[in-house]
């Protein structure tokens, strides 16, 4: 019993700066912004805050401005999870041959990922100029007519979508190539001798063995897409009219610029629990079957 008891005190004590971290910067916030969302809780004003029940939740969905922001994230998470998540795919498959030259490309691929978003985003910035930037000007040397991209209200979230696409799909397609690397060749060699092609190949037998590593890669994107803030911060502030802001973004205008802690606490709730909502249901339409 005494050894039992040292082992666990051991335990505890590795796990408590842990517990602590995440007491501190996730239970206690969390609790805290659940708390305030029923306040009209005013940063410069903190001692005058009084409950006001469901008025903030109310004004929320009255909010044309929060309403944009859901349609933004939802039109981004709808086309930046396959672009993203095929790309990677398809980096993964191509360096996963033995060729010479993987490891440069392994690092081209992967480079994008450990630089800061906001040197991305920066960079890109400069790229889409609509009179200097580079793109612009390759499409005006082929003859096609240059673009707005982030100043037009119809194409600035589809640009953002690619760059984020261009930017993350490096760190998935390590992920996917760990997963191809841990299937035994000898399954692709019964595949040969059986006469398969390449494309039944990969529909048959590797699709269906990358599924756990597929399905991590898909929840994992989801919520960090749904957490979209830095790239539409920096290229576009929110506009143009509004069609590059996100919820997370309008959430922290709202709390730091604005000082409205009640009314931000409020909408980190709401779309907290949309978040829950979606990513419960891709889990379970993505589950694995029950063997």
């Amino acid at each position: 019993m005494n050894i039992n008891k040292r082992e666990n005190v051991a335990a505890y004590s590795f796990l408590a700066p842990s517990l602590i971290l995440l007491g501190l910067f996730l239970i206690i916030p969390a609790v805290l912004a659940i708390y305030y969302a029923f306040t009209d809780y005013y940063l410069l004003t903190p001692d005058r805050r009084q409950f006001v029940g469901l008025d903030n939740f109310i004004e929320i969905f009255k909010d044309p401005i929060f309403k944009q922001s859901l349609k933004n994230i939802l039109i981004f998470v709808t086309c930046v999870i396959p672009i993203q998540v095929g790309s990677a795919l398809g980096l993964a498959l191509l360096i996963n041959k033995q060729r010479k030259g993987n490891i440069f490309f392994k690092v081209a691929f992967f480079s994008p990922v450990v630089l800061s978003l906001v040197v991305i985003s920066v960079l890109w910035l400069y790229l889409l100029n609509p009179s200097e930037g580079l793109v612009n000007n390759v499409l005006v040397n082929i003859g096609l007519n240059p673009q707005p991209f982030l100043s037009s209200p119809n194409q600035a979230i589809y640009t953002i979508v690619f760059v984020s696409a261009w930017q993350g799909a490096g760190y998935q397609m390590l992920i996917f190539l760990a997963g191809l690397q841990n299937i035994p060749n000898t399954v692709y060699e019964a595949a040969d001798i059986d006469g398969v092609n390449k494309w039944q190949r990969f529909i048959h037998i590797t699709m269906p063995l990358l599924k756990p590593t597929s399905i991590l890669i898909m929840i994992t994107t989801l919520i960090a897409a749904f957490k979209l803030i830095i790239q539409p911060m920096v290229m576009t502030q929110g506009g143009p009219m509004n069609s590059t802001i996100t919820p997370v973004y309008y959430i922290y205008q709202t709390g730091f610029s604005d000082r409205m802690i009640g009314y931000a606490s409020a909408m980190t709730v709401i779309f907290g629990i949309l978040i829950g909502i979606v990513t419960l249901i891709q889990s379970k339409v993505t589950k694995e079957d029950d063997i």
